[in-house]
Protein backbone atom coordinates (compact mmCIF):
# COMPACT_ATOMS: atom_id res chain seq x y z
CA UNK A 1 0.00 0.00 0.00
CA UNK A 2 1.31 3.27 -1.29
CA UNK A 3 1.59 5.82 1.76
CA UNK A 4 0.65 9.30 1.70
CA UNK A 5 -1.64 11.70 3.26
CA UNK A 6 -5.48 12.04 2.33
CA UNK A 7 -6.36 13.26 -1.01
CA UNK A 8 -8.08 16.64 1.10
CA UNK A 9 -5.15 17.78 2.74
CA UNK A 10 -4.39 21.55 2.87
CA UNK A 11 -1.08 21.89 1.49
CA UNK A 12 0.48 25.19 1.20
CA UNK A 13 2.29 28.01 3.20
CA UNK A 14 1.58 31.06 5.51
CA UNK A 15 2.50 34.60 5.94
CA UNK A 16 1.51 37.90 7.93
CA UNK A 17 0.67 41.70 6.40
CA UNK A 18 2.67 42.79 9.10
CA UNK A 19 5.59 41.07 7.95
CA UNK A 20 4.36 40.42 4.13
CA UNK A 21 2.42 43.07 2.94
CA UNK A 22 4.44 46.56 3.03
CA UNK A 23 2.67 49.72 1.45
CA UNK A 24 1.80 50.97 5.07
CA UNK A 25 1.05 54.55 4.11
CA UNK A 26 -0.51 53.11 0.82
CA UNK A 27 -4.24 52.52 -0.34
CA UNK A 28 -5.60 54.49 2.66
CA UNK A 29 -4.46 52.27 5.28
CA UNK A 30 -4.08 53.51 8.62
CA UNK A 31 -0.70 53.00 10.86
CA UNK A 32 -0.54 50.25 13.14
CA UNK A 33 1.63 48.96 15.87
CA UNK A 34 3.98 47.26 13.72
CA UNK A 35 5.21 50.18 11.95
CA UNK A 36 6.98 50.95 14.75
CA UNK A 37 8.78 47.64 15.07
CA UNK A 38 12.17 49.13 14.69
CA UNK A 39 15.00 47.10 13.10
CA UNK A 40 17.34 46.44 15.60
CA UNK A 41 21.42 45.81 15.20
CA UNK A 42 22.78 42.38 16.23
CA UNK A 43 24.59 43.48 19.09
CA UNK A 44 21.74 45.20 20.59
CA UNK A 45 19.57 42.20 20.15
CA UNK A 46 18.31 39.95 23.04
CA UNK A 47 17.10 36.53 21.68
CA UNK A 48 13.77 37.61 21.10
CA UNK A 49 14.19 41.10 19.74
CA UNK A 50 13.86 43.89 22.14
CA UNK A 51 11.31 45.97 20.10
CA UNK A 52 9.10 42.61 20.49
CA UNK A 53 8.72 42.21 23.68
CA UNK A 54 10.10 45.67 25.93
CA UNK A 55 6.73 47.22 26.60
CA UNK A 56 5.71 50.12 24.74
CA UNK A 57 4.88 53.35 26.50
CA UNK A 58 3.36 56.62 24.70
CA UNK A 59 6.49 58.45 24.54
CA UNK A 60 8.38 55.50 22.79
CA UNK A 61 5.15 55.13 20.45
CA UNK A 62 5.39 59.00 19.54
CA UNK A 63 9.13 58.78 18.78
CA UNK A 64 8.89 56.11 16.41
CA UNK A 65 5.96 57.21 14.68
CA UNK A 66 7.92 60.71 13.86
CA UNK A 67 11.52 58.72 13.67
CA UNK A 68 12.34 60.03 9.95
CA UNK A 69 16.36 58.32 10.53
CA UNK A 70 15.12 54.57 12.07
CA UNK A 71 14.79 51.52 10.22
CA UNK A 72 11.57 50.07 10.24
CA UNK A 73 11.18 47.19 7.60
CA UNK A 74 7.67 45.88 8.37
CA UNK A 75 6.38 48.98 6.84
CA UNK A 76 7.58 47.60 3.57
CA UNK A 77 7.96 43.74 4.34
CA UNK A 78 8.35 41.92 1.00
CA UNK A 79 6.14 44.16 -1.08
CA UNK A 80 3.08 41.79 -1.48
CA UNK A 81 0.58 44.46 -1.45
CA UNK A 82 2.29 45.40 -5.35
CA UNK A 83 3.72 41.68 -6.26
CA UNK A 84 1.00 39.86 -5.08
CA UNK A 85 -0.09 38.28 -8.79
CA UNK A 86 3.81 37.20 -9.20
CA UNK A 87 3.70 35.79 -5.60
CA UNK A 88 0.29 33.94 -6.06
CA UNK A 89 1.60 32.43 -9.28
CA UNK A 90 4.77 31.21 -7.86
CA UNK A 91 2.19 29.18 -5.11
CA UNK A 92 -0.18 27.53 -8.12
CA UNK A 93 3.39 26.56 -9.77
CA UNK A 94 4.47 24.72 -6.12
CA UNK A 95 0.96 23.41 -6.31
CA UNK A 96 -0.54 25.45 -3.07
CA UNK A 97 -4.39 23.92 -1.93
CA UNK A 98 -4.32 26.87 0.68
CA UNK A 99 -2.17 30.25 1.10
CA UNK A 100 -2.74 31.98 4.85
CA UNK A 101 -2.04 35.60 5.11
CA UNK A 102 -3.82 38.08 7.52
CA UNK A 103 -6.16 41.19 6.88
CA UNK A 104 -4.21 44.48 8.08
CA UNK A 105 -7.12 45.54 10.25
CA UNK A 106 -6.15 49.29 9.92
CA UNK A 107 -6.13 48.83 6.13
CA UNK A 108 -9.98 48.38 6.16
CA UNK A 109 -10.31 51.02 9.17
CA UNK A 110 -7.43 53.30 9.43
CA UNK A 111 -8.42 54.07 12.94
CA UNK A 112 -9.61 50.96 14.11
CA UNK A 113 -12.87 52.87 15.39
CA UNK A 114 -14.79 54.31 12.12
CA UNK A 115 -18.21 53.26 11.13
CA UNK A 116 -17.57 52.87 7.13
CA UNK A 117 -15.00 50.59 6.09
CA UNK A 118 -12.00 52.08 3.50
CA UNK A 119 -13.03 50.72 -0.14
CA UNK A 120 -9.90 50.88 -1.37
CA UNK A 121 -8.47 48.55 1.34
CA UNK A 122 -12.03 45.98 1.01
CA UNK A 123 -10.77 46.43 -2.92
CA UNK A 124 -7.27 45.15 -2.53
CA UNK A 125 -8.28 41.60 -0.81
CA UNK A 126 -10.66 41.61 -3.25
CA UNK A 127 -8.32 41.15 -5.81
CA UNK A 128 -5.86 39.09 -3.39
CA UNK A 129 -8.46 36.64 -2.92
CA UNK A 130 -9.88 36.73 -6.72
CA UNK A 131 -6.43 35.74 -7.95
CA UNK A 132 -6.18 32.90 -5.46
CA UNK A 133 -9.65 31.45 -6.53
CA UNK A 134 -8.40 31.56 -10.06
CA UNK A 135 -5.76 29.06 -9.07
CA UNK A 136 -7.97 27.29 -6.88
CA UNK A 137 -6.27 28.21 -4.21
CA UNK A 138 -8.40 28.12 -0.52
CA UNK A 139 -7.02 31.48 1.41
CA UNK A 140 -6.96 30.91 4.93
CA UNK A 141 -7.44 34.18 6.47
CA UNK A 142 -5.66 35.63 9.91
CA UNK A 143 -8.12 38.62 10.92
CA UNK A 144 -5.23 39.76 13.58
CA UNK A 145 -2.02 39.01 13.51
CA UNK A 146 0.62 40.97 15.65
CA UNK A 147 -0.93 44.34 14.35
CA UNK A 148 -3.32 46.89 15.66
CA UNK A 149 -4.38 50.13 14.56
CA UNK A 150 -2.51 52.92 16.26
CA UNK A 151 -5.63 54.81 16.54
CA UNK A 152 -7.20 52.52 18.87
CA UNK A 153 -3.97 52.59 21.12
CA UNK A 154 -4.28 55.93 21.86
CA UNK A 155 -8.01 56.49 22.09
CA UNK A 156 -9.16 53.50 23.87
CA UNK A 157 -5.84 52.33 25.05
CA UNK A 158 -6.21 48.74 22.92
CA UNK A 159 -7.25 45.48 24.49
CA UNK A 160 -7.78 46.11 28.16
CA UNK A 161 -10.45 48.64 27.13
CA UNK A 162 -14.02 46.54 26.38
CA UNK A 163 -15.51 48.98 23.81
CA UNK A 164 -12.35 47.33 21.49
CA UNK A 165 -14.55 44.48 21.50
CA UNK A 166 -17.36 46.29 19.21
CA UNK A 167 -14.89 47.72 16.88
CA UNK A 168 -13.38 43.97 16.35
CA UNK A 169 -16.77 42.31 15.73
CA UNK A 170 -17.67 44.94 13.35
CA UNK A 171 -14.33 44.72 11.55
CA UNK A 172 -14.97 40.90 11.42
CA UNK A 173 -18.20 41.33 10.21
CA UNK A 174 -17.65 43.63 7.30
CA UNK A 175 -15.12 41.14 6.43
CA UNK A 176 -17.04 38.47 6.11
CA UNK A 177 -19.56 40.11 4.20
CA UNK A 178 -17.63 41.49 1.91
CA UNK A 179 -15.53 38.05 1.17
CA UNK A 180 -18.44 35.60 1.38
CA UNK A 181 -18.24 33.01 -1.28
CA UNK A 182 -14.46 33.68 -1.56
CA UNK A 183 -12.97 32.85 1.92
CA UNK A 184 -13.98 30.11 4.15
CA UNK A 185 -11.18 29.72 6.54
CA UNK A 186 -11.00 32.13 9.17
CA UNK A 187 -8.49 32.17 12.12
CA UNK A 188 -9.25 35.22 14.91
CA UNK A 189 -6.11 35.69 16.63
CA UNK A 190 -2.95 34.33 16.24
CA UNK A 191 -1.09 33.21 18.83
CA UNK A 192 -3.35 34.65 21.24
CA UNK A 193 -1.81 32.87 23.72
CA UNK A 194 1.78 35.21 23.98
CA UNK A 195 -0.14 38.68 24.17
CA UNK A 196 2.41 38.57 27.57
CA UNK A 197 4.92 38.86 24.76
CA UNK A 198 3.11 41.05 21.77
CA UNK A 199 1.12 43.26 24.55
CA UNK A 200 1.85 46.60 22.17
CA UNK A 201 1.89 44.56 18.88
CA UNK A 202 -1.46 42.35 19.23
CA UNK A 203 -3.07 43.87 22.00
CA UNK A 204 -2.48 47.90 21.50
CA UNK A 205 -0.89 48.05 25.29
CA UNK A 206 0.93 50.62 26.66
CA UNK A 207 3.21 50.49 30.06
CA UNK A 208 4.01 53.60 31.20
CA UNK A 209 6.66 52.28 34.02
CA UNK A 210 7.93 49.67 31.81
CA UNK A 211 6.70 46.68 33.35
CA UNK A 212 4.33 44.53 32.15
CA UNK A 213 0.76 44.54 34.42
CA UNK A 214 -0.90 41.03 34.62
CA UNK A 215 -4.09 42.74 35.78
CA UNK A 216 -4.18 44.54 31.95
CA UNK A 217 -2.91 42.13 30.10
CA UNK A 218 -5.17 38.68 31.48
CA UNK A 219 -8.34 41.16 31.14
CA UNK A 220 -7.17 42.03 27.51
CA UNK A 221 -7.30 38.87 26.81
CA UNK A 222 -10.43 38.35 28.21
CA UNK A 223 -11.71 41.19 26.00
CA UNK A 224 -10.03 38.94 23.08
CA UNK A 225 -12.08 35.52 24.08
CA UNK A 226 -15.36 37.54 23.91
CA UNK A 227 -14.27 39.30 20.71
CA UNK A 228 -13.26 35.65 19.16
CA UNK A 229 -16.28 34.08 19.98
CA UNK A 230 -18.60 37.14 19.06
CA UNK A 231 -16.99 37.05 15.58
CA UNK A 232 -17.26 32.95 15.46
CA UNK A 233 -21.07 33.45 15.87
CA UNK A 234 -21.50 36.48 13.27
CA UNK A 235 -19.26 34.34 10.84
CA UNK A 236 -21.52 31.19 11.24
CA UNK A 237 -24.57 33.71 10.51
CA UNK A 238 -23.08 35.48 7.69
CA UNK A 239 -22.77 32.09 6.09
CA UNK A 240 -22.45 28.64 7.56
CA UNK A 241 -20.43 27.58 5.25
CA UNK A 242 -17.54 29.31 7.18
CA UNK A 243 -14.83 27.66 9.21
CA UNK A 244 -13.78 29.54 11.73
CA UNK A 245 -10.76 28.73 14.31
CA UNK A 246 -8.45 29.53 16.65
CA UNK A 247 -3.92 29.64 16.72
CA UNK A 248 -1.79 29.37 19.39
CA UNK A 249 2.07 29.09 19.38
CA UNK A 250 2.47 25.82 20.75
CA UNK A 251 5.47 25.56 23.43
CA UNK A 252 5.69 21.54 24.03
CA UNK A 253 7.82 21.86 27.23
CA UNK A 254 9.58 18.57 28.03
CA UNK A 255 10.61 17.79 31.89
CA UNK A 256 14.27 17.69 32.77
CA UNK A 257 13.79 14.25 34.63
CA UNK A 258 11.80 11.75 36.27
CA UNK A 259 12.05 13.84 38.96
CA UNK A 260 8.16 14.40 40.58
CA UNK A 261 9.17 18.33 40.69
CA UNK A 262 10.43 18.32 37.03
CA UNK A 263 7.05 16.28 35.77
CA UNK A 264 4.76 18.84 38.11
CA UNK A 265 6.59 21.49 36.31
CA UNK A 266 5.67 21.04 32.63
CA UNK A 267 1.94 20.43 33.60
CA UNK A 268 2.42 24.04 35.01
CA UNK A 269 3.65 24.94 31.58
CA UNK A 270 1.15 23.23 29.69
CA UNK A 271 -1.54 25.13 31.91
CA UNK A 272 -0.07 28.73 30.99
CA UNK A 273 0.75 27.41 27.26
CA UNK A 274 -3.05 25.78 26.86
CA UNK A 275 -5.62 27.88 28.80
CA UNK A 276 -6.31 30.07 25.58
CA UNK A 277 -7.36 26.85 23.59
CA UNK A 278 -9.24 25.39 26.88
CA UNK A 279 -11.37 29.01 26.73
CA UNK A 280 -11.86 28.85 23.00
CA UNK A 281 -12.27 24.99 21.93
CA UNK A 282 -14.06 23.80 25.77
CA UNK A 283 -16.27 27.48 25.73
CA UNK A 284 -15.10 28.12 29.54
CA UNK A 285 -12.16 29.25 31.99
CA UNK A 286 -10.37 25.98 33.03
CA UNK A 287 -10.18 25.51 36.75
CA UNK A 288 -6.50 25.37 37.17
CA UNK A 289 -6.37 29.32 36.37
CA UNK A 290 -8.37 29.87 39.43
CA UNK A 291 -5.38 29.49 41.71
CA UNK A 292 -3.06 31.57 39.24
CA UNK A 293 -4.92 34.60 39.30
CA UNK A 294 -5.62 34.37 43.26
CA UNK A 295 -2.29 34.31 44.23
CA UNK A 296 -1.29 36.89 40.93
CA UNK A 297 -4.15 39.41 42.25
CA UNK A 298 -5.89 39.23 39.01
CA UNK A 299 -9.48 40.10 39.32
CA UNK A 300 -11.23 39.93 35.59
CA UNK A 301 -14.14 42.07 35.08
CA UNK A 302 -16.93 39.84 33.19
CA UNK A 303 -19.98 41.52 32.17
CA UNK A 304 -23.17 39.59 32.53
CA UNK A 305 -23.23 37.29 29.30
CA UNK A 306 -20.04 36.68 28.75
CA UNK A 307 -20.03 33.09 30.08
CA UNK A 308 -22.47 32.63 27.56
CA UNK A 309 -21.01 34.03 24.71
CA UNK A 310 -18.34 31.96 25.70
CA UNK A 311 -19.52 28.73 25.96
CA UNK A 312 -22.05 28.98 22.55
CA UNK A 313 -19.57 30.07 20.25
CA UNK A 314 -16.42 28.13 20.35
CA UNK A 315 -14.09 27.60 17.31
CA UNK A 316 -14.60 25.04 14.25
CA UNK A 317 -10.72 23.67 14.81
CA UNK A 318 -7.76 24.47 16.16
CA UNK A 319 -4.82 26.11 14.42
CA UNK A 320 -0.79 26.10 16.04
CA UNK A 321 2.48 27.01 15.09
CA UNK A 322 5.35 24.61 15.60
CA UNK A 323 9.13 25.63 15.65
CA UNK A 324 10.40 23.89 18.44
CA UNK A 325 10.16 22.29 21.91
CA UNK A 326 11.55 22.95 25.53
CA UNK A 327 12.88 21.78 28.41
CA UNK A 328 11.56 22.75 31.59
CA UNK A 329 13.26 22.06 35.37
CA UNK A 330 11.53 22.95 38.82
CA UNK A 331 13.53 26.21 40.25
CA UNK A 332 14.85 24.38 43.41
CA UNK A 333 16.61 21.48 40.49
CA UNK A 334 18.19 24.16 38.66
CA UNK A 335 21.62 24.83 38.78
CA UNK A 336 23.49 27.84 37.47
CA UNK A 337 25.60 26.24 34.96
CA UNK A 338 22.40 24.71 33.00
CA UNK A 339 22.19 25.92 29.30
CA UNK A 340 19.53 28.21 28.18
CA UNK A 341 18.74 28.23 24.56
CA UNK A 342 17.00 31.18 22.56
CA UNK A 343 12.88 29.95 21.22
CA UNK A 344 10.00 31.09 19.48
CA UNK A 345 9.75 33.06 22.41
CA UNK A 346 10.28 31.03 25.33
CA UNK A 347 13.55 30.11 27.03
CA UNK A 348 13.85 26.89 28.28
CA UNK A 349 17.05 24.81 29.06
CA UNK A 350 18.84 23.02 26.29
CA UNK A 351 17.69 19.55 25.21
CA UNK A 352 21.22 17.35 24.58
CA UNK A 353 19.55 14.88 22.37
CA UNK A 354 18.56 17.89 19.68
CA UNK A 355 19.91 19.90 17.32
CA UNK A 356 20.00 23.66 16.73
CA UNK A 357 19.11 26.46 13.79
CA UNK A 358 21.45 29.14 13.43
CA UNK A 359 19.61 31.34 15.38
CA UNK A 360 19.47 28.76 18.50
CA UNK A 361 16.38 26.77 17.91
CA UNK A 362 15.93 23.88 19.17
CA UNK A 363 15.19 21.30 16.29
CA UNK A 364 12.47 18.38 16.91
CA UNK A 365 10.10 16.35 14.39
CA UNK A 366 8.82 13.54 16.86
CA UNK A 367 7.73 16.58 19.12
CA UNK A 368 5.59 17.74 16.32
CA UNK A 369 3.84 14.19 16.32
CA UNK A 370 3.79 14.70 20.22
CA UNK A 371 1.87 17.53 20.01
CA UNK A 372 -0.21 16.54 17.56
CA UNK A 373 -1.17 13.45 19.62
CA UNK A 374 -1.96 15.68 23.20
CA UNK A 375 -3.58 18.23 21.40
CA UNK A 376 -6.28 15.81 19.37
CA UNK A 377 -6.61 13.66 22.66
CA UNK A 378 -7.31 16.40 24.64
CA UNK A 379 -10.08 18.79 22.30
CA UNK A 380 -11.13 16.24 19.44
CA UNK A 381 -11.65 18.89 16.70
CA UNK A 382 -9.64 19.09 13.84
CA UNK A 383 -6.29 20.63 13.89
CA UNK A 384 -4.42 22.52 11.81
CA UNK A 385 -0.27 23.44 11.63
CA UNK A 386 -0.66 26.77 10.18
CA UNK A 387 3.30 27.39 10.63
CA UNK A 388 6.07 25.80 11.16
CA UNK A 389 9.84 25.89 9.05
CA UNK A 390 13.23 26.97 9.55
CA UNK A 391 14.65 30.75 9.59
CA UNK A 392 18.35 30.05 7.85
CA UNK A 393 20.61 32.35 6.37
CA UNK A 394 20.09 31.37 2.48
CA UNK A 395 22.49 32.86 0.00
CA UNK A 396 21.74 33.72 -3.49
CA UNK A 397 24.54 32.78 -6.44
CA UNK A 398 25.49 34.48 -9.54
CA UNK A 399 23.45 31.95 -11.63
CA UNK A 400 20.21 33.25 -9.36
CA UNK A 401 20.03 29.69 -7.45
CA UNK A 402 19.88 28.92 -3.87
CA UNK A 403 20.58 26.04 -2.48
CA UNK A 404 18.86 25.32 1.00
CA UNK A 405 19.33 21.56 2.00
CA UNK A 406 18.93 22.22 5.59
CA UNK A 407 15.54 23.35 4.81
CA UNK A 408 14.51 20.25 3.03
CA UNK A 409 16.26 17.89 5.92
CA UNK A 410 14.11 20.18 8.56
CA UNK A 411 10.65 20.19 6.26
CA UNK A 412 11.26 16.53 5.39
CA UNK A 413 11.46 15.37 8.94
CA UNK A 414 8.37 17.36 10.54
CA UNK A 415 6.09 16.73 7.51
CA UNK A 416 7.03 12.48 8.09
CA UNK A 417 6.11 13.12 11.17
CA UNK A 418 2.59 14.53 10.76
CA UNK A 419 1.64 11.65 8.59
CA UNK A 420 2.77 9.02 11.72
CA UNK A 421 0.72 11.84 13.45
CA UNK A 422 -2.31 10.90 11.39
CA UNK A 423 -1.96 7.28 11.30
CA UNK A 424 -2.15 7.40 15.51
CA UNK A 425 -5.77 8.99 14.09
CA UNK A 426 -5.55 12.68 14.45
CA UNK A 427 -7.30 14.36 12.78
CA UNK A 428 -5.28 16.75 10.32
CA UNK A 429 -6.53 19.33 8.17
CA UNK A 430 -3.29 21.39 6.80
CA UNK A 431 -0.11 22.20 6.62
CA UNK A 432 0.92 25.79 6.25
CA UNK A 433 4.66 26.41 5.96
CA UNK A 434 5.98 29.27 7.67
CA UNK A 435 6.92 32.58 5.59
CA UNK A 436 7.03 30.03 2.39
CA UNK A 437 8.02 33.36 0.41
CA UNK A 438 10.74 35.46 2.07
CA UNK A 439 9.97 37.51 4.45
CA UNK A 440 10.59 40.35 7.56
CA UNK A 441 11.20 38.64 10.96
CA UNK A 442 8.57 39.00 13.87
CA UNK A 443 10.87 39.40 16.47
CA UNK A 444 14.14 41.40 15.13
CA UNK A 445 12.60 42.73 11.69
CA UNK A 446 15.32 41.55 9.62
CA UNK A 447 14.98 39.98 6.49
CA UNK A 448 18.40 37.85 6.57
CA UNK A 449 16.53 35.22 9.01
CA UNK A 450 14.83 33.23 5.92
CA UNK A 451 11.97 31.10 5.72
CA UNK A 452 10.81 30.73 2.43
CA UNK A 453 11.01 28.79 -0.66
CA UNK A 454 11.52 31.84 -2.46
CA UNK A 455 14.08 34.34 -2.04
CA UNK A 456 13.84 38.34 -1.82
CA UNK A 457 16.25 39.88 -2.85
CA UNK A 458 16.26 42.79 -0.23
CA UNK A 459 18.45 42.93 2.87
CA UNK A 460 18.24 44.29 6.66
CA UNK A 461 18.03 48.06 5.23
CA UNK A 462 15.56 47.61 2.67
CA UNK A 463 17.94 47.80 -0.21
CA UNK A 464 17.23 45.14 -2.95
CA UNK A 465 15.21 44.83 -6.58
CA UNK A 466 13.05 42.82 -4.03
CA UNK A 467 12.90 40.28 -7.16
CA UNK A 468 11.57 36.70 -6.66
CA UNK A 469 14.32 33.43 -6.83
CA UNK A 470 13.28 30.18 -6.30
CA UNK A 471 15.37 27.78 -3.93
CA UNK A 472 15.71 24.24 -4.41
CA UNK A 473 13.20 23.71 -1.83
CA UNK A 474 10.58 25.03 -3.81
CA UNK A 475 11.16 22.45 -6.44
CA UNK A 476 11.18 20.05 -3.41
CA UNK A 477 7.57 21.06 -1.77
CA UNK A 478 5.94 20.97 -5.16
CA UNK A 479 7.04 17.33 -5.76
CA UNK A 480 5.60 16.63 -2.13
CA UNK A 481 2.47 17.96 -2.81
CA UNK A 482 1.97 16.32 -6.30
CA UNK A 483 2.87 13.20 -4.60
CA UNK A 484 0.67 14.16 -1.54
CA UNK A 485 3.84 13.28 0.22
CA UNK A 486 4.18 10.07 -0.97
CA UNK A 487 7.79 10.88 -2.91
CA UNK A 488 8.95 11.24 1.18
CA UNK A 489 7.02 8.21 2.90
CA UNK A 490 7.93 5.23 0.22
Amino acid sequence: MTKQFPKEFLWGGATAANQYEGAWDEGGRGPATSDTARSIAPEDRTNLGSEFTTPMNRERLEFALNDKEGLYPKRWGSDFYHRYKEDIALMAEMGFKTFRLSIAWSRIFPNGDETVPNEEGLAFYDAVFDELNKYGIEPLVTLSHYEFPIGLVKAYSGWKNRKVVDFFVHYAETVFNRYKGKVKYWLTFNEINILGMTGYLSGGLLFEDGKLNLQDMYQAVHHQFIASSLATKVGHEIDPENQIGMMLARMEAYPATCHPDDIMQSIHKDHENLFYADVQIRGKYPSYMNRFFRENNIELVFEEGDEDILSQYTVDFMSFSYYMSSVTRHPNNQTEEQKVTAGNLILGESNPYLEASDWGWQIDPVGLRVTLNKLYDRYQVPLFIVENGLGALDTLETDGSIHDPYRIDYLDKHIKQMYEAIEDGVELMGYTMWGCIDLVSASTSEMSKRYGFVYVDADDQGNGSFDRYRKDSFYWYKDVIASDGANLLN
